[in-house]
């Protein structure tokens, strides 16, 4: 009976371990969150793989139809944080390790939210939800995850407006 009981808790502390690592790396870096976080969600570099993050930047005058240009330097030092911390080089992270597994070879994906990981995640919840203006759109992810500025998008930790507590049935 001992044995069973150590046992138990032994996988509580590793289940509690892993939920307060997240799902992805947090962001830890200054300059990302005042330059993009100034304009929506700062988004963890482990939800796009360097590729997809590569075509973003090079298309920051227009960045979601928003002119987000920035200087040189600034440019090199975020290219390089995002690059360095994308979701291929956080595969230890689950939400990372699924985002790239899948995003078929060749593929480089616009956004976030048009990942194929992203899309079957949220493919459940209806359309009204998600696009009323508490929400916006997917791209949005703080107003449902009221974790995910943590790097956690556990669904237990999600509340949709006007909706409450997501429970999956």
């Amino acid at each position: 009976m001992k044995y069973l009981v150590f046992l138990a808790l032994i996988i509580n502390v590793l289940f509690a371990e892993n939920y307060s690592a997240g799902d992805v790396a947090p962001v830890k870096n200054d300059l990302y969150i005042k330059e993009c976080g100034s304009c929506h969600f700062p988004y963890q570099p482990g939800l796009l793989p360097s590729n997809a993050w590569n075509k973003m930047m090079a298309n920051l005058d227009n960045h979601f139809n928003s002119d987000a240009t920035l200087d040189d330097k600034t440019f090199q030092t975020l290219s390089k944080y995002l690059n360095d911390n994308s979701a291929e080089k956080n595969m230890q992270y689950k939400r990372s390790n699924r985002i790239v597994s899948s995003i078929p070879a060749g593929q480089i994906p616009d956004s976030i939210s048009t990942t194929p990981y992203m899309i079957k995640k949220h493919r459940e919840i209806r359309k009204d939800l998600i696009t009323q203006k508490e929400v916006k759109g997917l791209f949005n992810c703080i107003a449902c995850h009221t974790t995910a500025d943590k790097g956690i998008y556990s669904e237990r930790d999600i509340k949709i407006p006007n909706f409450g507590k997501w429970e999956d049935d």
